[in-house]
């Protein structure tokens, strides 16, 4: 490619790896292309290095004061929450430079609260809510600085049809005839009521004399006084140096830019100041209500952090709006591209990203920042751009100095001699002019040494000028073409012939370089469609592709079976995807765990959960989780995917516990198997000894029987029968004398 430069600007355009030889005597006469090469290849080819033109990218600290670690006290004017403050880029197109910036979100540092709400007539009981909501705001605020201030104004809506009523019954009391609440003052847009103090009584006091109104539909005016409360900063009272918070109280939706049409309001809103003498906004019916797109261009100007307040949520923590810092560039030129890579609390370097959440007081981020110019702009030309954390009011200033000029032009001659005074010389080349040609302007145009074509090839067997131009004078004139540049020692080259995207050549992300796109910061590929951003690739948790893939040109690659979505978040059947979901059961369901009292919950736990009384686990499409409580109870649940994508939790309603046992319960049982026991072995005892009486009764009766059948059938023992009572008593006393022994 280095052959298509005929000058050195345009030798370092090609690449920023191409250096330039500006020395008179270097090479041959006709290889004007050698002059265009890597450095080391120019210094071993004869060219000295004093006469090598190869500016580098760099950049240098302007304004360097040292981060600040309190931001109130004696130092509150001039505390320092980024580093630096200004430097300076020196950019050659294509050659990336990269510096660092710190942030630190302060400890103790000033904030500003200005407390806007909503006083139509739904809002009378959170009217009520809010009588002494100064005090309690001072007192969670002043836990985290010392140098708080507390602003009110309200706003309904524009006092025109069809968003009011306009009858001029209604005009004094809007809420004539209606008899829930037959009193309320007349309908108004935006009034600021108390500019920005540390006297809290008196926000107290203001608040006890507000009364509602009444408008006629549902969206209200807020977004009018929003952009009156950011905007008109000196009757307000922000202070440069303190953190601007603007809380936005309302139970419905507001009105948007182009709803004033509907009440003959066609100019748009000019985000100008219009509050009057009595400190109402003037303009409500002259101009439309402002855009979403006006809207944060204000806030961000004057660094103002909305907060959307629910009707019911009456305390701002300070520490979790200062828990994330992102970075903003503002005036960014079109010709440069910006690569962030932020290193935050963990000190793992993640590139795309340009923010840092859970950031706590004290804490310091760094962010690593590429920058690359796409091409040069008219010589002279100084351009800058901002950098800004989201809410803070520090800021980083850059200024960029392009390098696209060779040293070697100041000493540029007209009608040098070298160039036979035909031609302008320059580093180290003549520029001929028109009519003449050759590596001094030796030649004039129509000139052709028919026997030196050779040298209009750029191989044997070649076309001459690769059929891309004429010969003349032994040198290509390359044809015009309505596609582009066609350039180059034999018209090889053009800026038209590169690969496309969708039709667009290098994507719109790169320049085309005889046939090759050379991609510009933040993109890679063929044709430049595949971008290195990874912002896209985050998932809720801050990983890359949720740990579970790779992201390739701005997408996600799963890598993980099973895994799917667009940061891979979904994997019901991961080895982590029970004790991802739990620690989300936790803190929606019983506000516990890791989670619990933390925005993250909310940010990472967007799944549906339902819970039941009886959970069903004979689903084989879902995933079976079961994990122990800090109470030593079992909590069930289920998860699924639904054809759509959406992830559903099914989850028992409250955990499976073990019932602790009642002592008196416990003594009866002890008591009652005692005797249950004692019973049972009386029973086997009774048992046994009926069953051995049984045998032994059974054995006499059996013994019995057989005496009595021997002494029947025995004759010897017949008794014998007396015929006399003396035979009788003879008879007995022979008997009993057998019996004791005596015969």
């Amino acid at each position: 490619m280095s052959g298509s430069a005929t000058s050195c600007e345009e030798c370092l355009l090609i690449h920023p790896s191409c250096a330039w030889c500006a020395q008179e005597d270097f090479g041959q006469a006709r290889t004007l292309n050698s002059r265009c090469d890597f450095s080391q290849n120019l210094q071993k080819r004869g060219c000295d290095a004093p006469f090598i033109e190869n500016p580098r990218s760099g950049s240098s600290l302007l304004r360097s004061k040292p981060l600040s670690s309190k931001g109130s006290g004696v130092t509150q004017y001039d505390v320092i929450q980024i580093y630096p403050q200004k430097i300076s880029l020196s950019l050659r197109p294509g050659d990336q430079t990269s510096f660092e910036v710190q942030v630190r979100p302060v400890e103790d540092y000033p904030v500003d609260l200005y407390y806007l709400m909503d006083l139509s007539l739904s809002m009378k009981d959170d009217l009520d809510t809010i009588r002494n909501l100064g005090t309690k705001l001072a007192e969670e605020m002043r836990k985290l600085t010392s140098n708080f201030r507390l602003g009110f104004g309200s706003f309904v809506d524009k006092n025109i049809s069809p968003f009011s009523y306009t009858a001029p019954k209604y005009q004094d009391n809007p809420c004539n005839g209606y008899k829930l609440f037959p009193n309320c003052v007349p309908t108004f847009g935006f009034r600021h009521l108390l500019s920005l103090t540390d006297k809290v009584d008196r926000f107290n006091e203001e608040v006890q004399k507000q009364m509602v109104s009444r408008n006629r539909d549902a969206p209200e005016g807020g977004f009018d006084a929003i952009l009156q409360a950011a905007v008109c900063k000196e009757k307000i009272g922000w202070r440069k140096e303190a953190y601007h918070l603007l809380v936005f109280a309302t139970d419905d939706v507001p009105h948007l830019a182009l709803d004033g049409k509907l009440g003959g309001l066609v100019h748009p809103h000019d985000g100008q100041c219009h509050l009057n003498d009595k400190n109402e906004y003037s303009a409500a019916n002259m101009m439309d209500y402002p855009s979403l797109a006006l809207l944060g261009e204000k806030l961000a100007e004057n660094n103002i952090f909305l907060i959307f307040a629910v009707t019911k949520r009456h305390y701002v923590l300070y520490k979790n709006i200062r828990s994330k810092v992102e970075l903003s560039v503002w005036d960014h030129p079109e010709d440069l591209s910006l690569a962030f890579t932020a290193t935050c609390q963990d000190g793992q370097p993640l590139t795309g990203l340009r923010k840092c959440a859970d950031v706590k007081i004290g804490d310091t981020v760094s962010f690593n920042i590429t920058v690359d110019a796409r091409g040069c702009p008219p010589k002279g030309t100084r351009k800058s751009f901002t950098i800004r954390p989201v809410g803070f009011k520090d800021r980083l200033e850059v200024s960029v100095d392009y390098r696209c000029d060779c040293s070697c032009t100041y000493y540029t001659k007209t009608n040098s001699s070298r160039c036979n005074s035909a031609g302008t010389y320059s580093c180290g080349i003549c520029r001929c002019e028109p009519g003449y040609l050759g590596a001094r302007c030796e030649c004039e145009e129509g000139e052709v040494d028919h026997q030196h074509l050779s040298a209009c090839r750029e191989a044997e067997g070649k076309q001459v000028c690769s059929g891309r131009g004429e010969c003349s004078c032994n040198q290509c004139l390359c044809y015009e073409s309505e596609f582009g540049k066609i350039y180059g020692t034999f018209c090889e080259c053009d800026d038209f012939s590169c690969a496309r995207h969708k039709g667009i050549l290098c994507s719109g992300h790169g320049e085309c370089h005889c046939g090759e796109c050379k991609c510009h910061a933040g993109y890679i590929g063929d044709n430049c469609n595949c971008s290195t951003e990874t912002a896209s690739c985050v998932s809720d948790d801050g990983k890359i592709c949720s740990g579970r893939g790779s992201c390739v040109c701005g997408r996600c690659q799963c890598t993980e079976p099973g895994a799917f979505g667009d940061t891979c978040e979904k994997c019901p059947t991961c080895p982590d995807a029970c004790g991802t979901k739990r620690e989300c059961i936790e803190c929606r369901l019983f506000n516990t765990g890791r989670l619990a009292d933390n925005q993250t919950c909310q940010r990472m736990c967007k799944d549906e959960i339902i819970t039941v009384e009886t959970l069903q686990t004979d689903d084989s499409n879902t995933v079976q989780c079961v994990y122990k409580t800090e109470n030593d109870c079992v909590m069930k649940f289920t998860y699924s995917e639904h054809a759509n994508g959406q992830s559903v939790l099914t989850a028992l309603k409250e955990p499976e516990c073990a019932v602790a046992p009642n002592a008196m319960t416990v003594l009866l049982a002890v008591v009652g198997s005692i005797l249950l026991m004692g019973i049972v072995l009386l029973a086997l005892w009774k048992l046994v000894i009926t069953i051995h009486d049984r045998r032994e009764f059974a054995r006499f009766q059996s013994a019995r029987s057989r005496a009595r059948y021997e002494m029947a059938s025995n004759p010897v023992y017949k008794q014998s029968i007396p015929s006399h009572p003396m035979e009788t008593v003879f008879h007995m006393h022979s008997i009993k004398s057998c019996n004791g022994g005596v015969h």
